[in-house]
């Protein structure tokens, strides 16, 4: 049975990290400013730093190897950077799709498992909240380097809406005038139980294979 344990785990990593990567695409793409502006921030960072405690935690405690959720978002990262690729082949912009930065995240993931001397409790509780407190800075330092998305927006309309579904011009600041500091505050609380969740698969699967 250790090949089909293995087996699962792995396909479960995978599972998650194409997930990752279509997520990426659906919510974080050009529109990242577009449709509901800071609001897709907020959105896209809880996203992205639940996707990624759940499947850097769940591989990192199935090798009990610290890195081994940096080497997960590395995974997550190459999968984004070969599907811009496959919307540069289409005609599109290459910053089309804006690559979240899940490294440094999972680097403090990582850490804070090695730290703590591979406590399996200390990874979910700090590691869970330094990822959803950090993903949303280093992203928004991340988009500061990308080209004004609004100008590719409306120049690069989404293929998959219809017309009268068209980006309207956005409304800045209108519930909110800290982004960053709301992505973080909520991701922080949100990820350590998803970051929970992962550890509780990487149990069950375990039982269920035995």
């Amino acid at each position: 049975m250790v090949w089909l344990r293995r087996t699962t785990h792995y396909l479960f990593i995978v599972v998650v990290a194409v997930n990752s990567t279509l997520l990426t695409i659906n919510a974080g793409d050009y529109i990242f400013y577009t449709d509901w502006m800071w609001t897709s921030f907020v959105v896209f960072s809880i996203s992205q730093s639940t996707m990624l405690a759940v499947g850097a935690i769940y591989y990192m405690l199935f090798t009990g190897v610290p890195g081994t959720a940096t080497y997960y978002a590395t995974i997550m990262t190459i999968y984004t950077w070969v599907a811009k690729g496959a919307w540069f082949a289409l005609g599109y912009p290459y910053d089309f799709v804006v690559v979240p930065v899940w490294i440094p995240s999972a680097m403090l993931l990582d850490l804070s498992y090695w730290a703590t001397r591979r406590n399996k409790h200390a990874a979910i509780l700090i590691g869970g909240s330094l990822v959803g407190l950090s993903f949303p800075l280093f992203n928004m330092v991340n988009l500061l380097l990308v080209r004004d998305p609004l100008e590719v927006a409306f120049k690069y309309p989404r293929p998959t809406l219809p017309a009268y579904m068209a980006p309207i011009e956005p409304q800045v600041g209108k519930f909110y005038n800290s982004p960053v500091a709301l992505g973080s505050g909520a991701g922080a609380v949100l990820t350590v139980p998803i970051a929970a969740l992962g550890a509780k698969l990487n149990t069950w699967t375990y039982r269920w294979m035995a």
